[in-house]
């Protein structure tokens, strides 16, 4: 078995690889670019040379054979390697030019991070910036991303970066609904309808407040994006709570009390420790992290009189 593993090259390996994570030909032959007929000859020619069959075929798709498995594992940890490989060279850059992978979520793409992409691409032409929307974690290891902004409590322990604000969440209701202030009346809110983030948002402290506090048959209205629920709660729909630099630029939407210190998170800017010396990142995250401290009243929630719940001017 040795000499048919002697010429064994990485593009057998992510051949490999590719099936064993699509489980079909046409799947596979799309995420390596190539056609369908390639694919089948080259599995075909690869299993020939080794000797031994590396899938088995089903009706519900191609499955790995212990072998098969074997020269998966290999595959990964070649791809790991590449990929540490290319993330340190990444870092060694001598001038900040080239693209930067971004990922964040809509809400603050949308309300915060726009201008401030803007304002960096004004002031740094040769980065280039490719925003990846992602509410779930990217595997910024595997480079799916260079710099991840993201609101948690809870950074990946295997990234490194800066908290550059906290953001503060208050309760809104349709400005419409609620013309005059109910700070002093709190009672009359649980009689309300009410907005809330999706099941899939279980854990966000917002959402557990409401299922605790909350009649369910009160909550007549869910959505998996606070962009969402903040268009929900300006149709007055019902009333819910958002990020204050959403809530607050509104007109359509009214404070309805002060931030909750508990639903409050951090806003963090995160990178790899490998990429933490780039130039790009480095510069890339130093201005964010200015430019948030500008805008640092807004995102916690201090624009709004404590005393009114009204914008300040």
């Amino acid at each position: 078995m040795v000499e048919p593993f002697k010429n064994l090259a990485w593009d057998d390996l992510r051949l490999i690889k590719s099936i064993a994570e699509a489980r079909s030909l046409p799947a596979a032959a799309e995420q390596l670019g190539v056609n369908h007929s390639t694919v089948f000859r080259r599995l075909g020619q690869l299993e020939e040379t080794m000797g031994t069959k590396l899938f088995e075929r089903h009706r519900v798709g191609y499955t790995l054979t212990p072998v098969g498995e074997e020269m998966v594992g290999l595959a990964q940890r070649v791809d790991e390697d590449i990929t540490a490989f290319m993330r340190k060279l990444a870092g060694r850059e001598i001038i900040p030019a080239g693209e930067l992978r971004v990922t964040t979520n809509d809400s603050l793409l949308i309300h915060l991070l726009t201008p401030l992409f803007a304002g960096f691409h004004r002031q740094c032409r040769d980065v280039r910036l490719d925003v990846v929307l992602a509410n779930q974690e990217l595997n910024l290891s595997k480079r799916d991303a260079d710099v991840a902004i993201r609101a948690t409590d809870s950074p990946p322990e295997n990234l490194v970066g800066r908290r550059a604000a906290t953001i503060a969440w208050a309760l809104y209701g349709s400005a419409a609904a609620f013309p005059e202030p109910v700070a002093n009346a709190p009672e009359r809110l649980f009689e309300q309808d009410w907005v809330s983030l999706g099941d899939n948002f279980a854990t966000f402290k917002a959402v557990k407040f409401i299922h605790e506090h909350v009649a369910p048959e009160r909550v007549g209205y869910k959505v998996n994006t606070v962009l969402g629920m903040a268009e929900a709660i300006e149709q007055g729909i019902g009333i819910g709570h958002l990020p204050c630099f959403i809530g607050d630029i509104r007109p359509g939407l009214v404070r309805l009390g002060l931030p909750n210190p508990e639903f409050a998170t951090g806003l963090w800017l995160l990178t790899h420790p490998d990429l933490r010396h780039s130039p790009r990142v480095r510069m890339f995250l130093d201005f964010l992290a200015a430019e948030i401290g500008k805008q640092r009243r807004i995102v916690e929630g201090a624009t709004v009189d404590p005393e009114s719940t009204t914008p300040q001017q």
